[in-house]
């Protein structure tokens, strides 16, 4: 913030400058120039009228030589007369014979010689004299008897335009030089509480302690922020807390009432009459329902509580750990589960996120697969298409669940992700809250969560997370990022 206002400062100050010294420096310039034509002009028309009168008196050849020279050292430049015939009466210098013959055909001297006085004036880039000659006639303009040729030196005023111009530029850098430092000061303590209040916010966000910013600096506006921000995000620390000891709480209190309530249930089955026995397993299985729910919501409040960062996973031990864990359920519910794991590397995922995932995702096709199915594990590796030698475009891992169940319609895959919802005859047990669970793991870790239809007819989960293998990086199989044929981790189960 503080280089964007010094910059807007500078900027602001240079272009007043700008507007300013440019025009005053061509209004030096031309206020030179005119100063020093109307110089020569004068002291053409009067070394004019001082030859007229001496060819007049037939003093010409006299003293048109003296008042030539002493005008020449006047000026400091180079004079000439001549008569009507283009021929030198008198000159300031020496002429060579060449220069001499061609006075007559110069375009000032010829001019005046027909009576008209004459200007010519070069100039440079920034509005300094460069050449400047006049020719004025010798007596009347009608039948001039001669004429006179001044060349004037523009050294010193072409030197002193440059000098103006060099103090304007020196007095504008003095100026910014200026502006610079009273503009980093005020730019400064103008930041300085935005500074602050981007420090607690980022300490806040970190999940820090909130310690309170100074509103006692910096622009009203600033002040004013400030203060709104402290209101909030104390506001803000205080249902973090409270949310943090309902969650650590609510963890204790509600599992042991649970458990007391399952556990009084089971001793009542000795004492229920057979016929009230299909009641009793129901109200445990509800319990055991409502068990799993509890710690589901504490799972995501804890999710929303403590926002981790994603860590390197390897996915490939993961689904293998969980594989052996879950497969002797299957093989009790007479399912098949398959792993098929591929050479996809690492990925970047919440600690205990791919666990959880798994596990979630495992119990949902248990649920829905019936006997005699297979579900199915498997790992790809989703790299760009290479264009380059190092391609620096992201790569993915999907992980895929899939089933052989009755699945799920396109409007029911929609809202599958909801809180406490439920597919139209799904087996009982469930709670409504894994696949949202997992979906805020997923995300959480910076992946995404999709449910597609499967060819078998069920429901294929699809978990896409980044891969932690640095973008461009040749890959273990043959092909490079090309990933390797997947193999099968574990045979199918018998039916």
């Amino acid at each position: 913030m503080t280089r964007r206002l010094l910059l807007s400062y500078l900027s602001l100050a240079a272009l007043v400058l700008l507007c300013l010294e440019i025009p005053l420096g061509f209004v030096y310039s031309r206020g030179e120039r005119e100063r020093v034509v109307n110089a020569a002009k004068d002291e053409a028309e009067s070394v004019s009228a001082y030859a007229a009168l001496s060819l007049a008196a037939g003093r010409g050849e006299r003293d048109l030589p003296g008042r030539v020279a002493h005008c020449a050292q006047r000026i400091g430049g180079k004079v000439v007369i001549v008569d009507a015939a283009g021929t030198p009466l008198a000159t300031s210098h020496r002429l060579d014979a060449g220069m001499s013959g061609t006075l007559a055909a110069r375009p000032g001297i010829a001019a005046a010689l027909r009576g008209t006085s004459t200007v010519d004036v070069r100039t440079s880039t920034i509005g300094g004299v460069e050449y400047l000659s006049v020719a004025a006639p010798v007596g009347q303009e009608a039948r001039p008897v001669g004429a006179v040729w001044l060349t004037v030196p523009t050294r010193t005023v072409h030197e002193r335009v440059h000098h103006v111009w060099l103090l304007l530029a020196l007095g504008g850098f003095a100026v910014l030089t200026a502006v610079a430092v009273v503009g980093f000061a005020f730019a400064r303590w103008a930041g300085r509480p935005i500074r602050e209040l981007e420090q607690a916010t980022h300490d806040l966000a970190d999940g820090g302690r909130f310690a309170p910013v100074t509103i006692t600096k910096g622009p009203p506006e600033v002040r004013s922020l400030a203060a709104a921000f402290n209101h909030t995000a104390a506001r803000f620390a205080h249902l973090l807390a409270s949310q943090r000891a309902f969650a650590g709480e609510a963890s204790h209190q509600l599992k042991t009432p649970l458990a007391a309530l399952r556990l009084r249930l089971e001793n009542l089955e000795p004492d229920i009459a057979a016929r009230a026995r299909g009641s009793l397993t129901a109200a445990v299985t509800e319990t055991d329902r409502l068990a799993r729910m509890v710690e589901q919501l504490l799972a995501m409040a804890r999710l929303e509580e403590h926002a981790a960062i994603p860590a390197t996973v390897d996915l490939g031990s993961v689904c293998a750990e969980r594989h052996r864990t879950w497969q002797p359920l299957f093989a009790r519910e007479g399912v098949s589960l398959v792993l098929f794991a591929g050479s996809v590397g690492p990925v970047l995922a919440v600690p205990g996120a791919v666990e959880q995932i798994m596990d979630n995702l495992l119990s949902n096709a248990l649920r829905a697969s019936p006997a005699g199915s297979t579900v199915t594990i498997e790992l790809r590796l989703q790299a760009p298409p290479r264009r380059a030698l190092r391609d620096s475009r992201p790569r993915w891992v999907d992980l895929h669940v899939t089933d052989e169940g009755p699945g799920m319609t396109e409007e029911q895959r929609t809202r599958a992700f909801d809180r406490f919802w439920r597919a139209p005859g799904a087996p009982k047990g469930g709670t409504g809250l894994g696949l949202a669970l997992v979906q805020r793991l997923t995300h959480a870790s910076g992946g995404e969560a999709v449910l597609r239809a499967a060819a078998t007819g069920g429901l294929d989960v699809v978990i896409r997370l980044p891969s932690a293998r640095p973008p461009g990086e040749v890959g273990p199989g043959p092909g490079g990022d090309r990933p390797r044929r997947p193999r099968r981790e574990a045979p199918a189960l018998p039916a």
